[in-house]
Parts: C-alpha cells; structure tokens; sequence
C-alpha cells in the first residue's frame, strides 16, 4: 500500500509539472502583419494592404458570406474615399494571438475607428473587432464586426441636408 501511494504521487507530480502549450500571444509575426495592414490600410497603400492575404481569403463583413480581398479592396477604397480623416485609437487598442484547439492560429484585435466623412465636423468613433485567421503567414479569413448605427445616422444626416440645399436651391430658381 505505501508503495502504491508513494508511485501514485511520483505520476501526479510528473503530470502536474508538465509544460502546457502556450496558446495566447502577446507578440507574434502574425500579430506584427496585421498591425502592417493597419497601418497600410490608413495610409491609402492598397498594395502593401493585399500583400498580407492569401490570394484565396475570404472577408467577412458583418456577415456570414465572404468576399474576395479584390471586393474587399475596392469596398475600402470607395469607403476610405468618403472620409476626410479616418484610422484606429492606436492608444486604446487591443491585440492577441491564439492558438485554437484546432491549431489554428488567430489573430484578435479590438480597437476605435474614428474618422470625419468628407464635409463634416462630426468625429465618428465605431468600435471595431477583427478576427484573422492564418496560415503560413498570410491572412486566410478575415471577421470584421462593428457596429454602424452612428456612421449610417451622419450618412443619413448628410444626404438630407443636401436634399434640402437642392430643394433650395431649386425653389429659387
């Protein structure tokens, strides 16, 4: 009996002492491409912003249906186009990576877009959260979540605003 106590201890701390895998990243390759796409992205350098995906990625936007980079691109060209000022909180963001338990590597990033649309005062901040999947350094998917409300409303703001200038406009001529 005191032998089987005595080697039941020996496997308990043998298995307690054993390394885990380390799953979450505070730095990391794949964590630097992604912050190069941001920095690429808010600096209008499209193609240094497509070198980072895998000519077969997939982006999500709000949705579950995916959409090639090219789209991707030329979504955020015409959406970039629309403000004067755009870019994220760089002091209030957040990013990790991780390791799922398919050994897949994601990249998390939450972080405040703000931006001025072209003929406005208003600052919009959309809180944004990014989910990026990859393989072998490039982005494979991409999962971005963010809440719109405030940018349709001064959208919608606007288009009024000029509908009446028109309506003005018209009615004194």
């Amino acid at each position: 009996m005191k032998n089987l106590i005595y080697i039941l201890s020996i496997v308990l701390l043998c298995v307690s002492c054993q390394e885990h895998e380390q799953r979450y990243f505070a730095e990391s390759d794949e964590i630097n491409t992604l912050k190069s796409g941001i920095d690429a992205y808010e600096s209008g350098d499209w193609d240094q912003w497509k070198s980072h995906f895998a000519d077969t990625a997939k982006i999500y936007v709000n949705t579950s249906k995916g959409i090639d980079v090219n789209q991707r691109l030329s979504d955020l060209q015409n959406f970039a186009s629309a403000f004067a000022t755009y870019g994220f909180n760089h002091d209030d963001e957040y990013i990790e990576m991780v390791l799922d338990k398919e050994k897949e590597t994601w990249v998390y990033y939450w972080a405040e877009h703000r931006g001025k649309l072209n003929g406005s005062d208003k600052e919009l901040s959309i809180p944004v959260h990014l989910a990026v999947r990859f393989s072998d350094g490039k982005i494979v998917a991409e999962h971005i979540y963010f809440d719109g409300t405030e940018l349709n409303k001064e959208m919608e703001a606007m288009a009024n605003k000029t509908d009446m200038e028109a309506s003005t406009d018209s009615s004194m001529n």
